[in-house]
């Protein structure tokens, strides 16, 4: 009995330790935004995303989209020769129709074209697979249904977040774990994980995949906002909290939905309605992923040494209710939610993180107002600092036995009726983002 009992324990200890070396981080990439790219730069965005730490790209792909071939075929060319992963998120919704499960253009199409890359992840040997929503395909997925006749064996963790907690359970023989859209706040209030986990317990004990984003600003066709502040600071330690199977961040180059933590390498690839929120190639939300490194090894539970101070910091430039919104609400009644205005939704203020060595001073300085101070200690620490009328260039500083150890410049915030504002005098409820 003894043996047993030993056994057993031993058992649980293997089965804990599979879960943490199965933990991944991965970033959701559209690839309808990547029309311009070439191998090339494919490979840019993988030896960038390598560098943070991500372990693979979900490749977001709509259907119908003649780029969506060509692009995925560039994408497999450069992750194999880096050694590097990819999966697919089949869009239910992003190209108007919905995914045909048979066919040349089709899921099963798609996976058993790529399935066997040495660049295509795998778990337990499947490869792993989810969805853009997709509720009214859920049978397509099913064991012996379709696609799995077709495919093989698939890893399946969809996104049909709009079924809610309380509907999931019905489909849960179709899946091995879920994916939830649930990211953002609902109204003016913080980010919290109350949706994580009635998730969880929805899904009773299968994999799940929690996302995080740093913003939302969804400007077209209809125009709305989440509130992002402080989110991308608090969904990182939520995600350490919970530590779930997987995280999945979003996004790493939705430009149209202003979610993206991936370099700007062409304006040819942001959608229309955007570009005059996203002023050129440059202005990126790299500074977002510079801590990547740090969050994910402490995610992974692996040793991570904060080897030189470093900050980075985001914010709008200007307030919420500077210009016109141009038709821009807070939420959005089509997501089944109560509308706000955005200024009622956004706070006005700069955001931002320190990841230090040791015990220092932080300072914020705004345009020619007194620098404001916060104590911080070694390790992660995150602060905001309201607008409060201050105007000018904003400077960030981390102080140690009174010498600025290091320090970084952000563009000028303007005021009520400022002229920062987007083309036609709409407010801008992009980030600018920095770090160093």
């Amino acid at each position: 009995m003894s043996f047993f009992i030993l056994f057993l324990a031993l058992l649980n200890l293997y089965i804990s330790a599979s879960i943490v070396e199965a933990k991944a981080v991965f970033a959701h990439i559209v690839v309808g935004n990547t029309a311009s790219h070439t191998v090339d730069l494919w490979t840019t965005d993988i030896s960038l995303a390598k560098s943070f730490g991500i372990d693979a790209f979900v490749l977001n792909i709509a259907y119908p989209d003649g780029n969506i071939p060509i692009q995925v075929a560039n994408a497999f060319a450069a992750a194999e020769a880096a050694d590097y992963k990819l999966w697919f998120a089949f869009d239910y919704l992003g190209g108007g129709q919905p995914w045909p499960a048979t066919g040349d253009l089709s899921v099963a199409g798609y996976l058993n074209k790529y399935k066997d890359s040495s660049a295509y992840y795998k778990v337990d040997g499947a490869p792993l697979a989810s969805t853009f929503e997709g509720i009214n395909n859920i049978g397509d997925w099913a064991p012996g249904g379709i696609i799995r006749s077709a495919v093989g064996s698939i890893f399946f963790v969809p996104d049909w977040t709009s079924l809610g907690p309380g509907n999931i359970g019905a489909s849960l023989a179709n899946i091995e774990g879920f994916f939830s859209w649930d990211m953002w706040p609902d109204g003016p209030q913080n980010s919290t994980t109350e949706k994580d986990k009635k998730w969880i317990a929805a899904i009773d004990g299968k994999a799940y995949m929690m996302g995080v984003s740093p913003w939302f600003f969804h400007s077209s066709p209809k125009a709305w906002v989440w509130r992002g502040d402080d989110l991308w600071a608090d969904r990182w330690a939520q995600t350490l909290e919970l530590q779930p199977e997987f995280v999945q961040i979003v996004t790493w180059n939705d430009f149209g939905e202003a979610s993206y933590v991936g370099p700007v390498h062409s304006m040819d690839e942001v959608p229309s309605a955007s570009k005059a929120y996203i002023p050129g190639v440059g202005n990126d939300h790299v500074g977002w992923a510079s801590f990547l490194p740090y969050y994910i090894a402490r995610y992974k539970g692996v040793q991570y040494t904060i080897d030189s101070d470093h900050m980075q910091y985001w914010y709008r430039r200007a307030p919420a209710a500077s210009g016109s919104t141009c038709g821009v609400t807070g939420n959005s009644a089509d997501q089944q939610q109560q509308e706000y205005s955005p200024a009622e939704i956004l706070q006005d203020g700069v955001f931002f993180s320190a990841l230090l060595t040791g015990d220092a001073t932080v300072q914020v300085k705004i345009g020619a107002s007194a620098a404001v101070s916060f104590s911080g200690s070694a390790g992660i620490n995150h602060w905001s600092l309201p607008f409060g009328g201050r105007e000018g260039t904003v400077t960030f500083s981390v102080v140690r036995n009174g010498a600025v150890v290091k320090n970084g410049e952000g563009p000028s915030i303007g005021g009520i009726g400022s002229a920062i504002n987007a083309d036609g005098g709409c407010a801008n409820y992009n980030a600018w983002v920095g770090s160093f």
